[in-house]
């Protein structure tokens, strides 16, 4: 495993003048110029979404004719968040039907298609309404309107060449959208539209004489785990609503679905944080839409039963354990794939093209991304997607772009991809399976070519070395509670120097260690997958960190979180 180059932030010494939990946290704001997230009042105005006027209109008059709404979801966590706000939220606002329709990703792929048009037809609603998809689905809308249907589109992504046809478009990022946060995940877009159709609601005199305005802030747990979950940037305005989301949860004013969500997987939600809802709850939500139907998340979220909630998270747990255990397995194939190519790690491709005949498709895209971790390399897994074809997910290192990586090797060989999608980080296609081998090869020749004086190798961004009168549990329970910290705002990360005073494999696959700074004194530390940096562990090194707490059966302190272990 290729050891990553350590490059300070703040370089040698930013916190030599620091002696309190507080002024810490204000220097690591200072260092990522940001602030503590103010109120919801200082989010941005929603007047500035482009198409905003016409979804009202067409919302207004589906709630006042007693219109049959059904929102067509997306079957990963922000879609799941998004499409339980979307329900939740104009049920509220006091529309006489709302139902729903996750697609499976196995039956019908991503979005709005003409077959998933074609099934929400069926259910007989007189408007679709798309949460975190659309914004490419031009056959799909144009089939919708065959049959009949008006469609809303609300979505975040980055648009095709052409727009869909629909009654009405809310994408922040759609041409001519002056809306300043382009950073909005798609739940994040539903919950704006939302107090947009409050406040035109609110105008018309629609509440009163017995219907209630709502608060749509009881709406905001699902918002925020639903924005970490997308990993989307988190600017200022979405730093507001995951801060809010968070300052819900923490004070028992979640709905029973985060609260289980939080609980199964052993997390305490009166301190929940963003790192909470990124790797505890967020992974056991995508887990029903990678290995079934996201349906059975979407009733947790929905649920104002805790008993039930508790019930569908302990299924969704289950569900969990199972992608766990199917992706152990593939990674292992995977590492075993790579080893077989036979080449010292320095003379890897430059990009490397996986395929298990037996992998499962709602799982390639996470061992892709376990592959890349390990290999610095940008990785394609491919899985078998019936009648002949291979479904890929690929997952990029910094300084690729891999839509446009792919996009590049289509137009060199049209034909040899049948279809592709995604953004620079990570990208969904389809290939013939005899197309395997000459796509594999022409892919890693076109990233290297698109890498040409990049610097190679992981590179690990460090606020600095934290002096040992920090290294505290108070100072653990600030950083997590000090955030929201996530992509674009990083959780603070540092790094120094340590004698190693203990070193030991726990769970076969962890080194866990006692460690003593210069100044004295000691701290446990634990890197989470790090067991073949045993050998590295022993006299002087330099550790990569993050400090965090250890809560063991009810017993609190501070932890160092390893991320690198290199000898001096």
């Amino acid at each position: 495993m290729t050891q990553p180059q350590i490059r300070r932030r703040g370089g040698d010494a930013p916190f030599v003048d620091v002696h309190s939990p507080a002024e810490l946290l204000a220097r690591l704001y200072a260092l990522r110029s940001g602030e503590a997230p103010p109120g919801l009042g200082a989010l941005a105005a929603f007047a500035a979404l482009r198409g905003l006027d016409a979804a009202l209109d067409t919302l207004e008059a589906a709630l006042r004719d007693g219109a049959h709404l059904l929102v067509v979801g997306d079957y990963d966590a922000d879609g799941a968040t998004g499409t339980a706000v979307a329900v939740r939220g104009l049920r509220a606002l006091g529309a006489a039907r709302v139902s729903y329709l996750i697609p499976s990703r196995f039956d019908f792929g991503y979005g709005l298609s003409p077959a998933v048009a074609e099934a929400a037809h069926a259910l007989g609603p007189d408007l679709l309404i798309t949460v975190d998809n659309g914004i490419s689905s031009v056959a799909g809308v144009a089939r919708a309107r065959e049959l009949g249907l008006a469609v809303l589109v609300t979505d975040h992504h980055l648009p095709g060449e052409r727009l869909p046809e629909a009654a009405a478009i809310v994408n922040p990022n759609q041409p001519g959208c002056d809306f300043p946060s382009k950073d909005l995940a798609g739940v994040g877009v539903v919950f704006y539209l939302l107090m947009a159709l409050r406040a035109r609601l609110r105008e018309r005199g629609w509440f009163g004489a017995g219907r209630a305005e709502p608060n749509l802030a009881t709406l905001l747990d699902l918002v925020a785990l639903g924005t970490v979950a997308d990993v989307v940037t988190l600017d200022r305005n979405n730093r507001i609503l995951v801060e809010q989301g968070l300052r819900r949860i923490r004070a028992g004013h979640c709905g029973p679905g985060v609260r289980a969500l939080l609980r199964v997987a052993g997390r305490d939600p009166m301190r929940a944080s963003a790192t909470d809802l990124a790797f505890a709850a967020a992974p056991r939500l995508n887990a029903a839409g990678r290995l079934e139907d996201m349906s059975v998340g979407v009733e947790c979220l929905l649920s104002d039963d805790a008993e039930r909630a508790n019930a569908l998270a302990q299924q969704l747990d289950a569900i969990n354990r199972r992608r766990r255990e199917i992706e152990g397995e593939m990674k292992a194939q995977a590492e075993t794939a790579v080893q077989a190519l036979d080449l010292a790690e320095a003379g890897l491709p430059a990009a490397l093209c996986l395929y298990g005949a037996d992998w499962h498709q709602g799982v390639s895209g996470i061992v892709a991304a376990r592959i890349r971790e390990r290999y610095h390399r940008p990785v394609i897994a491919f899985a078998d997607g019936g009648d002949g074809l291979l479904r890929g997910s690929a997952r990029s290192i910094d300084g690729l772009h891999v839509r446009d990586a792919i996009d590049r090797l289509d137009r060199a060989e049209p034909g040899l991809i049948a279809r592709f999608g995604g953004h620079a980080m990570a990208a969904g296609l389809s290939l013939r399976a005899e197309a395997f081998e000459p796509f594999r090869a022409r892919f890693a020749a076109v990233v290297e070519e698109m890498l040409e004086g990049v610097a190679s190798g992981p590179e690990l961004v460090s606020d600095g070395p934290l002096p040992a009168r920090l290294l505290t549990l108070e100072t653990a329970e600030t950083l997590r509670l000090g955030g929201p910290w996530g992509k674009g705002f990083p959780e603070p990360r540092f790094d120094g120097e340590f004698e190693v005073l203990q070193a030991r494999l726990v769970g076969e696959r962890h080194l866990k260690l006692r460690v003593a700074p210069p100044e004295g004194g000691s701290i446990e530390a634990i890197g989470f997958d790090l067991a073949e940096q045993l050998t590295l562990a022993h006299g002087r090194v330099r550790l990569a960190y993050r400090l965090d707490v250890n809560d063991y059966r009810g017993r609190r302190s501070p932890q160092l979180i390893l991320e690198s272990v290199q000898p001096i």
